[in-house]
């Protein structure tokens, strides 16, 4: 083979090897930064994964909110109308926060199928509704279809 050739071929090699990697450890990174949005329903049969960071919504259950009296400790429980899960968080909850409204938890699952969430989402007005959690109801036939 002409050595110019085989000087350019090693060239091209290892220009594809390059841009083989820079995606690879794009992928990676952004794999890792990926939540994965998880109804009750779906947390309850297995399918959301054990110690990864995902996002659970759905309805908080009217009574299910419990908070710890010496502690910012809040339990609270989160149906589709189908199954439920129950969230815990430590911190303060936004101000729109209330039971019977849809919320977004991002957090992870433990082994018990609990959600312990390190940041809770609440709906910005009356008529808002977290498009995730919007979608499950209306699968779940406990939401008439938005004209």
């Amino acid at each position: 083979m002409n050595p110019l050739r085989k000087k350019r071929l090693t060239l091209i090699l290892a220009l594809v090897a390059g841009v083989a990697l820079a995606v690879g450890l794009a992928l990676g990174a952004l794999q890792q930064n990926i939540n994965l949005f998880y109804t009750p329903t779906q947390i309850a049969n297995g399918e959301a994964p054990v110690g990864t960071r995902i996002r659970a919504g759905g309805m908080v259950e009217r009574g299910s909110l419990q908070r710890s009296g010496d502690s910012l400790d809040v339990r609270f429980v989160v149906t589709d109308f189908q199954r439920s899960v129950t969230i815990t968080y430590r911190g303060i909850l936004p101000d729109l926060f209330r039971e019977g409204q849809g919320i977004v938890a991002l957090g992870t699952l433990n082994a018990a199928g609990v959600v312990q969430a390190d940041e809770v989402l609440a709906k910005h007005d009356e008529k808002y509704m977290p498009p995730e959690v919007t979608k499950a109801l209306k699968d779940s036939g406990r939401m008439e279809a938005s004209p």
